[in-house]
């Protein structure tokens, strides 16, 4: 029997960052999100989606205090072969977003799905130059993602997901 995943590092949370009513915006925005989830599962071949101007994958994390599953649409760049970097932005907040506290206590239950394929992937914590190259192609891909680091004080994670 496999040994399990050992748990990813979480870095502290930072003291400044974007402000967003998330409670709020989750309960106005769930039938969008139940749309999206809806629209890009419906995806007739094995092409990455773009939405607002950035490819994207599904991400499914079992939730670390519920034990329920939570699929997130997020930005997902391609890395090679079976592989995709995914960035714990959270729009620059102070705090982690929820699917990566969730991938980081649980790695080893971790699924993404890009267009019609869904794999079970390994998450990988970047760090050092490994991480500041992943940010480089990211940004040059969707600058959006350049100005979060400008938000907040902490260390946003940056993951690379290989398929297992």
């Amino acid at each position: 029997m496999a040994e399990p995943t050992k748990q990813l590092d979480i870095p502290p949370r930072g003291t400044r960052g974007a402000w967003t009513p998330w409670p709020l915006l989750v309960r106005l925005f769930r039938p969008l999100m139940r749309g999206q989830l809806s629209r890009y599962r419906k995806a007739t071949g094995p092409t990455q989606p773009v939405m607002m101007g950035m490819p994207t994958v599904l991400l499914t994390t079992i939730g670390s205090r519920t034990g329920t599953e939570h699929t997130h649409v997020l930005g997902g760049f391609q890395d090679g072969d079976d592989a995709w970097i995914v960035v714990a932005s959270n729009s620059g907040a102070s705090t982690h977003p929820h699917w990566f506290i969730n991938m980081a206590k649980n790695p080893d239950q971790v699924w993404l799905e890009v267009g019609n394929r869904k794999l079970k992937v390994q998450p990988m914590l970047l760090k050092g130059p490994q991480r500041e190259a992943a940010f480089a192609k990211v940004v040059a891909t969707s600058p959006r993602y350049g100005g979060y680091r400008k938000k907040t004080d902490r260390e946003i994670p940056i993951v690379r997901l290989k398929a297992a």
